[in-house]
C-alpha cells in the first residue's frame, strides 16, 4: 500500500553540501539510479514476456524450456538489488512511522541518521560477502542446477553491485548532513 509523501520527510529542510566532491558523488548516483531504474523497468518487462512465453509455450505446443525460469529469476535478483539505493535515495524502505509525529524535527533527523548508519553497517556486510560469493563462483566456475547452466556468478555480481551502490547512497545520507549548510 503507498502512501502520502512521509511526514517525517515534511521535517528535513532542503540540504545543499559545500563540499564539491560529496554534491559530484550525488548527483553521479542519482544519474546512475535512474538509469538503472530504466533499465529494471525493461527487465521487468521482459522477464513477464520470458514467463508468459514459457506457459505459453508449454500450454500450446507441449514444450518445456529449459531456461525460462532461472532468465527471469537472474534479471528479477538484478531489478531487486540494483534498485535498492533509488529506493534508498527516496526513503521508500520499510520504516516503522509509529514514532514520527511525536518526535521533534531535530529528533527525527537525528533518528534517520541513527537508521542510515545501522543499516550501512548490515549493508557493508552483506556487500563484502556477495563479493566474496561473486568471486567465489567466479573463480570455481559455479553453474545453477539447471540443464541451461548459467554461471551463478552473474546473479551473484548483480547482488554485489546493487549492494555497492546501496551502501554509496547510505554513505551520501550520512555524510550530507555533516557536510551541508542550511537553506
Amino acid at each position: 500500500m503507498m502512501h502520502g509523501p512521509l511526514p517525517d520527510q515534511d521535517d528535513i529542510p532542503a540540504v545543499a553540501t559545500d563540499n564539491r566532491f560529496v554534491a559530484t558523488l550525488d548527483r553521479v548516483l542519482a544519474l546512475c539510479n535512474n538509469i538503472i531504474v530504466i533499465l529494471a523497468a525493461i527487465a521487468l518487462v521482459a522477464a513477464s514476456a520470458i514467463l508468459s512465453y514459457s506457459v505459453l509455450g508449454r500450454a500450446l505446443f507441449h514444450s518445456p524450456n529449459y531456461w525460462q525460469d532461472e532468465a527471469a529469476v537472474f534479471l528479477l535478483v538484478g531489478v531487486s538489488f540494483l534498485t535498492a539505493a533509488y529506493v534508498q535515495s527516496q526513503r521508500g524502505h520499510v520504516s516503522i512511522e509509529a514514532f514520527v509525529g511525536l518526535m521533534s524535527p531535530r529528533v527525527n533527523r537525528i533518528r534517520l541518521w541513527l537508521v542510515d548508519l545501522a543499516s550501512l553497517v548490515f549493508c557493508l556486510f552483506f556487500t563484502w560477502k556477495s563479493w566474496t560469493l561473486t568471486h567465489e563462483a567466479y573463480v570455481d566456475g559455479q553453474v545453477s542446477n539447471s540443464m541451461w547452466s548459467p554461471p551463478l556468478a552473474i546473479p551473484y555480481s548483480l547482488m554485489a553491485l546493487g549492494m555497492s551502490l546501496l551502501c554509496v547512497q547510505l554513505v551520501l545520507q550520512l555524510i550530507m548532513p555533516l557536510t551541508t549548510a542550511r537553506r
